[in-house]
């Protein structure tokens, strides 16, 4: 008699879902991205890069199976981001799971801060945050089914000095998760925000090489005394471990985590 043949392929827990994600042709968007497609779902995603970047992107994303668009709106524009979902769920038919992960920073004294820097980071760190939720939810809410994620900071918990306008983004970005979180409850719809420490990027890297040439140091002083400081781990997140929660909170066992912050961050929250 025959067996029946047994199935080595991977599971596929977000099969069937469409997946939006803001900042995501680089660093911690980019590897979140990966992994929701490696989980199955469909993506749309957003970012800058030249078109040639963009496309080689997109053909790498596909190639775990599912589709793959591009939208490169401004988020900085409120119609921009909104626009962001609504073509979406025209192009695709619905959005299941929101990543905003699209932000900024600045560097300054308050006192010298410019104000122009200051808007802007509002404006894509949390006001974007605002306005894709707000067009994403009333679908979510019909549907039954919504997972969205805004990636953070540990500057949503706590404070470092000179980071004004990121800190006060972070923060906000938090107390709309909450509030989102609440009305959701009701209705399938979870909103959770992950808050990374220092996590192993392309940006990173050359940010590595930037502080050490500025104050005279070595690269792994750099790492150990400035950047890794507040890590009791003394290592570096990776995108990767960023991509697997979210995969897990994305999937049905996730379904009574809601309004939480997740740090990521080493144990930096934890002092």
């Amino acid at each position: 008699m025959d067996l029946p043949a047994i199935s080595t392929a991977a599971p596929k827990p977000l099969a069937g879902r469409v997946a939006v994600i803001t900042g995501s042709t680089s660093g911690i968007g980019l590897g979140i991205a990966h992994a929701l497609a490696a989980a199955g779902a469909d993506l749309v995603i957003n970012g800058l890069g030249d078109r040639d970047a963009i496309d080689a992107t997109c053909a790498a994303l596909s190639a775990h199976g599912g589709s793959v668009a591009y939208d490169g709106a401004n988020l900085l524009d409120a119609a921009g981001a909104a626009g962001l979902v609504e073509n979406s769920i025209a192009l695709l038919g619905q959005v299941d799971i929101l990543v905003n992960n699209a932000g900024i920073q600045h560097v300054s004294p308050i006192e010298e801060f410019p104000v122009d820097k200051w808007n802007a980071i509002i404006a894509l760190n949390l006001s974007a945050a605002f306005h894709t939720i707000r067009t994403a939810f009333a679908p979510m809410k019909a549907s039954g089914y919504g997972r969205i994620i805004n990636v953070a900071s540990a500057h949503a918990l706590v404070a470092s000095p000179f980071k004004s306008a990121y800190v006060a983004a972070k923060h906000g970005v938090l107390g709309l998760t909450k509030t989102v979180a609440l009305e959701g409850a009701q209705f399938g719809v979870t909103c959770n925000a992950i808050c990374p420490g220092y996590v192993w990027t392309p940006l990173v890297e050359n940010q590595i090489a930037d502080t050490a040439q500025a104050r005279g140091i070595d690269r792994e002083a750099v790492i150990r005394d400035v950047l890794l400081a507040a890590q009791p781990t003394k290592r570096f997140a990776t995108v990767e471990e960023l991509g697997a929660l979210a995969v897990f909170l994305c999937g049905p066992g996730a379904a009574s985590i809601t309004g939480a912050a997740l740090p990521v961050d080493g144990g930096w929250t934890a002092q």
